[in-house]
C-alpha cells in the first residue's frame, strides 16, 4: 500500500469523489480504523438494499449508538442519494453535530441527476486520483506508467495480468455502470463513442465528426463527453482566454484521466510502446497534464490550466496561471534531445504574454537554455518540472 498524497481531515466533514480502482476504500479504511468509525459499504448488496429501502434506518442506527460514534463513512453515496438528507439533518442536530461525515463516490453524476443534497458548502469536496510518480517513489517507471497507466491495483498486478486488467475496467466498469446507473439509453452508440473519445484524447475534439461516425448528433456527443466528466473519467482543458489581439483557439481538448485506460479503449495494450513512436508522445504529454493536475488538487496550489492554440498553428501544450507568480508556459514533448525547433510555440507565446517563463518538459538528464532574441526557454528535466508549479525554487 502506497502513502498517498491527499491530506484527509480530521474534524471536517468531506466528500471524498475518484474513479473507480483509484482506492478510495481502501485509503478510508486504512485512515479511519479506529473502533469509533462506522463505515457503510452501499456496494455491499445488503446494505445497499437496507437504506435503498428505508433510509430514515441510518437516522434511528445513529440515535441507538448514544455517541458511540465520531466518525461515520459512507462508500459509494451515490448509490443511495437520499442519505444525504439524513446526514445534513444529523449535522443541524446535536446528536450529529459533533459528528465527522466523509462520503466517497466514483460519480458525481448520479448525486447531480437526482438534485442531492450536497450539504451546502459543510462539507469539503476532495478529489482521488490514480497513484502519482512521488507517491510510486523508487517503484515508480515512465514506460511502464505510459504503457499501463497508475491505478494503484493495475500497476501492482503481474506483468501477463495488466492488461486483463485493464480490459475488465473498460468492458466491465466504462459499460456496466454506465448501463446500472442509466446514464445513457443508446448503450450500444455510447460504446462506439469511447474508442472515438479515446483516439480524440489530448485533441481539440469535433464533436460533429464523431456524432457522424456513430450514427448520433452533435448534442449527444456532448452528452457522453459530459458523462466521462461527470463520471470522473476524463477531464476538459479550455484554451487560454486572455484577450489579445490575435485570433485564439476556441475548442477545449478532453483528456482521460489514466493512460492505462486510454490505451486500453484504443485496444493498443499489445502494441509494443517504442519510445520514438507518436503514441509515446501523446501518451507522455497525457500522463504529464494528468500529473500536473493531481498535485494541483492534493496541494491545493489554486493552479488554473489550460493550452495555447492560434489559428496560425502556434501552440503551447499547457500554460499554467499560478497565484501571485508569473505564468508558465509549457510545451511537452517526449524527446530525450532538446532543439530550438521545438520552441516554436513558447516564443509565439511570449509575445503576448513576455513575462511568462517558458519551459520545454521534457527527458532530458540535464536543463538546457535556448535563446530566441529577448526570449528565453529553458528545457528541463521533466521531473523538475514540479518545483516550479509547487513554487519551489527555480532549476
Amino acid at each position: 500500500m502506497y502513502s498517498r498524497l491527499i491530506g484527509l481531515p480530521k474534524r471536517n466533514s468531506f466528500f471524498l469523489f475518484g474513479p473507480r480502482l483509484t482506492g478510495k476504500s481502501t485509503l478510508l479504511r486504512r485512515a479511519f480504523a479506529d473502533k469509533d468509525v462506522l463505515f457503510l459499504d452501499l456496494l455491499h448488496p445488503s446494505v445497499y438494499q437496507r437504506y435503498l429501502a428505508e433510509p430514515a434506518a441510518f437516522l434511528r442506527e445513529i440515535e441507538a449508538a448514544k455517541g458511540k460514534y465520531k466518525r461515520v463513512v459512507l462508500d459509494e453515496i451515490q448509490r443511495v442519494p437520499a442519505l444525504l438528507d439524513v446526514v445534513h439533518h444529523l449535522m443541524e442536530s446535536s446528536l450529529g453535530r459533533h459528528l465527522q461525515f466523509i462520503m466517497s463516490g466514483s460519480s458525481a453524476r448520479k448525486l447531480k441527476r437526482s438534485k442531492a443534497n450536497l450539504l451546502g458548502g459543510r462539507a469539503w469536496s476532495l478529489e482521488l486520483f490514480p497513484l502519482t510518480h512521488e507517491e510510486l517513489g523508487a517503484d515508480f517507471m515512465l514506460e511502464k506508467a505510459l504503457a499501463f497507466g497508475t491505478l494503484p491495483r493495475v500497476y501492482a498486478a503481474r506483468e501477463e495480468a495488466v492488461g486483463e486488467d485493464l480490459r475488465a475496467y473498460v468492458e466491465t466498469y466504462l459499460t456496466e455502470e454506465i448501463k446500472a446507473e442509466a446514464l445513457t439509453r443508446n448503450l450500444g452508440a455510447f460504446i462506439r463513442f469511447l474508442p472515438m473519445a479515446a483516439a480524440e484524447s489530448g485533441h481539440t475534439v469535433n464533436a460533429s465528426n464523431i456524432g457522424r461516425e456513430i450514427g448520433v448528433s452533435y448534442k449527444t456527443v456532448q452528452e457522453y463527453f459530459q458523462i466521462l466528466e461527470d463520471t470522473l473519467l476524463g477531464f476538459w482543458l479550455e484554451p487560454f482566454a486572455k484577450t489579445v489581439r490575435r485570433r485564439l483557439s476556441k475548442q477545449p481538448k478532453f483528456y482521460f484521466f489514466d493512460t492505462g485506460v486510454l490505451r486500453a479503449l484504443k485496444k493498443t495494450l499489445t502494441v509494443p510502446l517504442e519510445s520514438a513512436s507518436p503514441e509515446f508522445g501523446d501518451l507522455f504529454e497525457n500522463f504529464f497534464i494528468n500529473e500536473v493536475r493531481r498535485l494541483n488538487s492534493y496541494r491545493r496550489l489554486d493552479l488554473t490550466l489550460s493550452f495555447y492554440r492560434t489559428d496560425a498553428g502556434a501552440e503551447v501544450d499547457l500554460v499554467v496561471q499560478r497565484p501571485g507568480k508569473s505564468w508558465l508556459a509549457m510545451e511537452i514533448k517526449a524527446t530525450a534531445r532538446p532543439s530550438s525547433s521545438l520552441c516554436s510555440g513558447l516564443v509565439s507565446f511570449a509575445d503576448i504574454m513576455p513575462a511568462a517563463e517558458l519551459i520545454l518538459v521534457c527527458r532530458t538528464d540535464q536543463p538546457q537554455i535556448f535563446r530566441f532574441g529577448k526570449h528565453t526557454v529553458r528545457a528541463l528535466p521533466w521531473r523538475d518540472c514540479f518545483e516550479l508549479l509547487s513554487g519551489g525554487p527555480r532549476s
